[in-house]
């Protein structure tokens, strides 16, 4: 939910009125959720298997990825790990489309994604040339904790939205799912001993910030006899951050607050659904 790049750059296109605010319902919620998921799946399966989303699970739109996805792992723990990432988000997305229809309403198709640009783009934004989050594992972790950071902090502040409490529930499952995962991402790269890759993970973080207007990040280091690993992304009360809609659409789209753009940045034709718009 970080990158950067569209050839119909979004800076170039601000949308001055938004659009007149409608009731927001569940299924609007999980719509915008499950266009996040649709995301970390298709970077995540084409990680490990070279292939994204089928059909049958909404798939289908054009994802813009380098020739050959998969990524070279240098151990069988990191390739095992990626597997399961992958299958869990792919299991998200199924599991959110079954509670959109199981509440009559119709779940999104997969949006169109520009994932190697993106992140590219995002990386010369951190100070780094280039980024390409499939040329190495350490580099694939980086572009991992960068989503999960995002994802954690949009199910979070998603909930005060939510009416439901079956909804609520399901949700709250998800995003303790996706806090393991941003949690034991930046463990395998506090403990790669990479400070290349914590550098970079870091300068990511702070592009984060800087779209979202907010403070919603943790640094991580490498644990030394001075500076123990922030494994745990929160306040100073270790309280998990959260993100409004408006905010992960900014980082979504790369734009800063006061642009009402649609589209850009990872959604080069926008999120699907009903929230798609910042308000502000």
């Amino acid at each position: 939910l970080v990158g950067c790049s569209d050839s119909r750059s979004s800076t170039s296109v601000p949308v001055t009125t938004p659009v007149t605010a409608a009731a927001v319902t569940d299924v609007d919620i999980l719509n915008f959720a499950l266009n996040l998921e649709y995301l970390e799946a298709e970077f995540y399966l084409r990680a490990v298997t070279g292939t994204g989303i089928g059909s049958a699970d909404g798939g289908g739109a054009a994802v813009s990825v380098k020739s050959s996805p998969k990524v070279t792992f240098s151990n069988s723990f990191y390739q095992q790990f990626a597997f399961e990432l992958a299958q869990t988000e792919l299991q998200h997305v199924r599991a959110i489309r079954a509670t959109i229809t199981s509440l009559s309403g119709t779940p999104v198709a997969a949006p169109s994604l520009d994932i190697m640009a993106s992140f590219n783009t995002i990386g010369v934004l951190a100070g780094l040339p280039s980024f390409d989050p499939f040329a190495s594992d350490l580099n694939y972790f980086v572009g991992a904790a960068a989503l999960e950071e995002v994802g954690v902090t949009a199910y979070t502040g998603a909930a005060r939205l939510i009416t439901a409490t079956a909804v609520l529930d399901a949700a709250a499952g998800i995003q303790a799912a996706e806090a393991y995962h941003a949690g034991a991402i930046r463990t395998i790269l506090a403990a790669s001993g990479s400070s290349t890759a914590v550098a970079n993970y870091n300068g990511v973080l702070s592009v984060l910030n800087k779209l979202d207007t907010g403070n919603h990040t943790t640094n991580l280091s490498i644990g030394n006899a001075t500076t123990a690993s922030s494994i745990v992304s929160a306040d100073s009360n270790a309280i998990g951050f959260a993100r409004t809609t408006d905010q992960v659409l900014h980082i979504a789209y790369a734009t800063m607050a006061g642009n009402l753009a649609t589209f850009g940045g990872f959604f080069p034709s926008g999120v699907n659904g009903t929230i798609r718009q910042p308000a502000a």
